[in-house]
């Protein structure tokens, strides 16, 4: 079966339903400059923190060889409870440093939406984030009811 032109043609220049009806991003106010000033400072604080504490657990945990984690200076061989111990503490600091990157993540991502202004509303549903909470968790990106639904999905 040949195709004609005309079909091939119409079927390059339909547009995804998407793209024929975009959705408009609601629009949001910025939060005032004093404020947003405040949250700015508190997320370079935690920022430096976390920065701090994933460098010391890399420092003295993960740049270790096994022989300097147990402490043992001798050229035996380990007991296997001796290796498991270790090796415990290798993968629960590299859970923990992996922790510390993704929140390191998530303040980048508040701080760049304090510099495009769409901080301090859902980037789900774009409502206001409570302040109450946005002081507990400054980098947070939802609203708690769009956390809540997200969490018992």
């Amino acid at each position: 079966m040949v195709k004609s032109k005309k079909n091939v043609k119409r079927k390059k220049s339909a547009k995804p339903k998407a793209a024929q009806n975009p959705r408009k991003a609601p629009k949001m106010k910025r939060l005032p400059a004093k404020e947003l000033k405040a949250y700015k400072t508190l997320l370079v604080k935690e920022r430096e923190e976390i920065g701090g504490e994933l460098s010391h657990i890399t420092k003295d945990s993960l740049s270790k060889s096994q022989r300097d984690a147990s402490g043992d200076l001798s050229g035996y061989s380990y007991h296997m409870a001796d290796v498991a111990s270790d090796n415990y503490e290798i993968e629960f600091s590299l859970s923990r440093a992996t922790d510390e990157q993704k929140m390191l993540y998530s303040i980048d991502e508040a701080l760049r939406r304090v510099k495009d202004g769409t901080y301090g509303y859902c980037m789900q549903c774009a409502k206001p984030i409570a302040k109450k909470r946005l002081q507990a968790l400054p980098h947070t990106a939802l609203c708690i009811d769009c956390q809540k639904s997200n969490e018992d999905k």
